[in-house]
């Protein structure tokens, strides 16, 4: 199967928008995500999928923990630039409004959800890694959802 035909097909499959978030000793880290998806109740678990050359993932590995920011249609921008579609104007976080949690890695203020995750197993997936984490806390925030469908991004309403 031509990987193209495999790419294009995927993306009539929506999807929530996220920012995965890590903590590289002084530095954060973070990438949009597509992919995270809810495993088990008991315990409450989530895995998402991150590509193998990311700093960020390798932030995760190192730490063993991430977070999750749910996007909401206003932070469109935010999607953008942390998928590498939009200039990183600011690398160091000064002015991108976030607070950090409990396990000292940034949740992006205004979001429609919030989960900090212990990394608890990580899989070989191509040229990602699937990695399953054990939600410490979650919390609901508000704002109408950013979906990603056939690579543009909707909400709801």
């Amino acid at each position: 199967m031509a990987n193209q035909r495999f790419l294009d097909t995927m993306a009539r499959l929506p999807a929530g928008v996220v920012l995965v978030t890590a903590r590289a000793g002084e530095e954060f880290r973070g990438l949009t995500a597509s992919s995270l998806v809810s495993v088990s109740a008991e315990p409450p678990l989530v895995l998402v999928s991150l590509e193998r050359e990311s700093a960020t993932r390798a932030a995760v590995l190192e730490t063993k923990a991430f977070n999750i920011s749910v996007l909401t249609k206003s932070q469109e921008f935010i999607a953008d630039r942390f998928a590498g579609r939009a200039p990183a104007i600011d690398p160091h976080w000064r002015t991108l409004p976030h607070r950090l949690g409990r396990n000292g890695i940034p949740l992006l203020d205004g979001c429609a959800a919030w989960l900090e995750c212990d990394l608890m197993q990580t899989h070989l997936a191509g040229d990602h890694d699937v990695c399953v984490g054990e939600v410490k806390q979650a919390e609901m925030g508000s704002g109408d959802p950013l979906i990603l469908w056939d690579r543009s991004f909707w909400t709801l309403h």
